[in-house]
């Protein structure tokens, strides 16, 4: 292995046992520590002493630091990456510095370990067979519901990261955009205080909706993929009923007829047929 490269490091999502022994021998090794939080990073080193040089790299610094890193790696230091917590380069700052190394034609390991999009999955009971991870949903609602309406035909369970002060909104969109399907939260996954809520999304988001400010750490939210029937198996009467009925409540007809498809568990194709039959 040339001694010039970045190794990105995956750490604990919460618990500091679930480090891999290669992790630990990558962050003694390199001659200094790239990390988004270095208060969070030396709780690490602390556990298991460690006493690499320390350096931060995060959202607010890497426009400056990501050439400078590249520069040191090319001339042959060994540098760490890691973030506050599971594999750098997901939703952080990590895959800057990742994708410059890699156009510069420099060595990139990654070395694997915790996940919380991973861990999560498996724990919700939802299909792991395909699953789409979108990263934190737009705060503006109008992007919120363009978002949602492309990914709602996926045949695939969706995984968002989400704050905690924002998780009851999250869902309460969720379960209008994606209305019937069954879904999970978790949050504080590895620790102490870890919760995995299953249910229906309108389940789940009127629970959370009445515990709004007393939500604490990283929260994942997932759904899943659109449940599925024949066409034939629909009451027409009752998809021509419904679509209707949400159509005088103030839906556009698009609208309705996408919250109907899910509802009935058949195509957005199927229920604008039905819809518009005769």
């Amino acid at each position: 292995m040339p001694a010039g490269r970045l190794s990105v490091c995956a750490t604990p999502i919460g618990n500091l046992g679930d480090v891999t022994l290669r992790v630990l021998d990558a962050l003694r090794a390199a001659d200094i520590v790239a990390a988004e939080d270095t208060r969070v990073t030396r709780r690490l080193f602390a556990r298991y002493g460690i006493d690499t040089a320390l350096e931060p790299y995060h959202a607010h610094n890497m426009e400056k630091r990501t050439p400078i890193l590249v520069e040191r790696i090319a001339a042959g230091t060994h540098v760490a990456l890691v973030s506050d917590a599971g594999t750098p380069g997901v939703s952080d700052p990590g895959a800057r510095l990742v994708d410059a190394c890699i156009a510069a034609g420099l060595t990139v390991e990654v070395l694997p370990g915790p996940s919380a999009i991973v861990t999560a999955l498996v724990a919700s009971g939802l299909p792991t067979h395909a699953f789409y991870f979108g990263g934190f949903l737009p705060r503006k609602a109008g992007e919120r519901k363009a978002r949602l309406a492309r990914l709602s035909e996926l045949e695939a369970t969706l995984i968002f990261y989400e704050s905690p002060r924002r998780t009851a909104a999250t869902l309460s969109a969720l379960a209008e955009a994606l209305p019937g399907r069954s879904a999970c939260m978790a949050r504080e996954l590895t620790k102490i205080h870890e919760e995995v809520l299953r249910g229906r999304i309108e389940e789940l988001a009127t629970a959370l909706a009445e515990r709004e400010g007393e939500l604490k750490g990283e929260v994942v939210i997932l759904v899943g993929p659109p449940p599925r029937v024949r066409a034939s198996e629909a009451d027409p009467d009752e998809v021509r009923k419904r679509v209707e009925e949400l159509i005088a409540g103030g839906k556009s007809r698009s609208d309705a007829v996408r919250a109907v498809a899910e509802e009935h568990g058949i195509s957005r194709k199927d229920a604008y047929r039905i819809a518009h039959e005769p």
